[in-house]
């Protein structure tokens, strides 16, 4: 009997404190505590994720590339800061002059031989 209360000690233990809590609070209570704290751990990597996700197209749309010399900014500045060109008057021109027929490219099939 000795080997067996040592070997299963936190079985015991752990039985015990079950048999405590349940007459006490419910299995209400444990069934709902329980599963809280599942649903905690599922959530909070789809809301570390979603954070991510954010921040990602946040930084994406700050992103402007310089038409005169395709230098990559953040957006903080107004001006390239490679060839000095003004960066919101291109993107302004560019989004609302184009036709759609400036935008596409053509592409002309070719028989290799």
């Amino acid at each position: 009997m000795n080997y067996f209360l040592k070997a299963n000690k936190n079985l015991l233990t752990y039985s015990l404190i079950i048999m405590i809590i349940i007459p006490i609070f419910g299995i209400n209570f444990v069934l709902s505590l329980v599963s809280n704290i599942l649903l905690i751990l599922f959530l909070i990597p789809i809301l570390l994720l979603l954070l991510v996700f954010i921040g990602f197209n946040y930084y994406k749309s700050k992103i402007s590339t310089c038409n005169n010399c395709g230098a990559i900014s953040l957006g903080l500045s107004e001006t390239c800061t490679n060839c000095g060109a003004d960066l919101e008057n291109i993107s302004q021109r560019n989004q609302f002059n184009k036709r759609p027929s400036e935008s596409t490219i053509e592409v002309k099939a070719e028989e290799i031989k």
